[in-house]
């Protein structure tokens, strides 16, 4: 949010247009306040010029040190000015000639972070999605890029704080939201950093900040077993990452939250409206995450009359106000709801993009009555070529023993199913057009896995079941 005129090594303090670039102070003159890079000039960002000029300098031969694979982070922006009132601007600071800044002070922010995402945009020609990072936001930055709930404690408290802040953030129409893991001041327990990160693995925004005097946290810094415990963690993250990637479409169409306070769900069950340690994910995850530290048994709400899958091991558990569950470190509850189709990736790879051609595999949880129904989306994930119908939005049911793949709209050629685990079924054999299909049955848990099913999501197809 801010311009160094102080320090040579900004040639924006001094290469801008006249029309008016900077926040000027109550008599006119650019407004000088201390922030990171020292004294600084403040971007007026109501102003169009300014914003128009902003954007202008993502191009990349003016940004330098920039790539196409270089993103943006807004910090500081709602201003904060560390030598202001209340650490931002005096409130008679002028905005555009003659607004105070008293009467734009919730919108600065979310000005910044509109001009750096048509920024993003015009250095791309407009064929590339922006992702711009913001701390401040107003009415529609949901629009615009992710947003996180500042500068948290490395504390228990909150780390369960952030539950119901993101929740709230999630049902007010934001669902790209996340909070800082491990907590931005101070430094977080062993124990308290891995039990962050396998609760924040089901935020919509994921990433790990603090501040520059805390000490270093990488999960390889406290030894192999928790290291391999965070890693644990975030390889679930990357094979719920296709589930993940529909909810956020579904939410681009008609709002819906990502993550999801219980009562979204189950609205008729009035002991679920308190209850802010446990959250869905989607319609068809429930997360009941350890936020005590020493905790020995945990108790997880399974709410609903159907049945709940546990996510790791698939045994079947039903509906129950406290099912108790022995905490090791590797605890991770996590609760499949019955009557859901959910698509992930297993396939362990070093980052995403090589997941791109990945095949799925599609996780069937039943209901008592042997039914379930699930969406998945697909498209290139960086291009708006989705807007002419590159995209792929598929619907999976099953019901009197068949599963039914059918296309709801596009066209987009998504990579082929590996796998199919159908969890609460009885054995069944399977065939597709009058041929068997391979596949293995676990008595005691009650899951058929069907093995190269030889399907696409981008096909219509029928499996049979008997």
């Amino acid at each position: 949010a801010v311009v160094s005129t102080q320090s040579t090594g900004y040639k924006e303090g001094k290469d801008h247009p006249s029309c008016g670039v900077f926040v000027k102070n109550k008599d006119g003159e650019d407004f000088q306040g201390h922030c990171w890079p020292g004294s600084s000039s403040w971007v007026d960002y109501t102003a169009p010029c300014a914003r128009q000029w902003w954007a202008s300098q993502f191009a990349f031969d003016r940004y330098q040190g920039s790539t196409e694979r270089l993103f943006t982070w807004n910090d500081m922006n709602e201003p904060s000015v560390f030598n202001g009132p209340e650490v931002s601007m005096p409130k008679d600071n002028l905005h555009g000639g003659d607004w105070e800044h008293r009467d734009v002070h919730n919108i600065y922010g979310h000005y910044m972070h509109r001009a750096s995402a048509e920024g993003q945009l015009l250095r791309s020609a407009g064929t590339t999605r922006p992702f711009v990072l913001s701390r401040a936001f107003f009415v529609g930055s949901h629009r615009i890029g992710p947003i996180w709930t500042g500068d948290n404690h490395a504390s228990w408290e909150h780390l369960r704080m952030s539950i119901p802040m993101l929740l709230s953030l999630n049902i007010a129409g934001y669902p790209f939201v996340g909070a800082d893991v491990g907590g931005f001041f101070g430094n977080p327990s062993t124990e308290l950093l891995t039990r962050w990160y396998q609760a924040a693995i089901f935020q919509p925004f994921l990433r790990g900040h603090a501040h520059i005097d805390t000490k270093r946290r990488e999960p390889w810094l406290f030894g192999e077993e928790n290291t391999a415990i965070i890693r644990e963690a975030l390889v679930l993250r990357y094979q719920l990452l296709p589930y993940l990637y529909t909810l956020f479409y579904e939410a681009s169409i008609d709002n819906s939250p990502v993550m999801r306070p219980l009562w979204y769900e189950f609205p008729g069950d009035s002991s679920l409206h308190y209850n802010q340690r446990e959250f869905m994910v989607g319609p068809s995850l429930l997360s009941s995450p350890v936020l005590v530290s020493g905790e020995s048994t945990h108790y997880a709400t399974l709410p609903s009359d159907q049945v709940w899958y546990n996510y790791h091991t698939l045994m079947t558990h039903e509906p129950t106000r406290s099912l108790p569950v022995i905490v090791k470190p590797t605890t991770m509850p996590l609760f499949v709801r019955g009557g859901s189709v959910m698509p992930v990736k297993k396939r362990l790879r070093r980052s995403s993009e090589l997941m791109a051609g990945d095949p799925y595999t599609l996780v069937v949880a039943l209901t008592k009555q042997g039914e379930a129904r699930g969406r998945v989306y697909n498209d290139d994930t960086k291009t708006f070529n989705y807007k002419q119908g590159q995209l792929l939005y598929t619907e999976i049911t099953f019901a009197n023993n068949k599963l039914t793949n059918r296309a709801i709209s596009g066209s987009y050629v998504s990579p082929d199913i590996e796998r199919i685990v159908i969890l609460g079924v009885e054995k069944l054999s399977a065939s597709r057009n009058g041929e068997g299909l391979i596949a293995s049955y676990d008595k005691s848990k009650r899951v058929l896995t069907i093995k190269k099913p030889a399907v696409k999501l981008s096909e219509e197809w029928t499996i049979d079941f008997q």
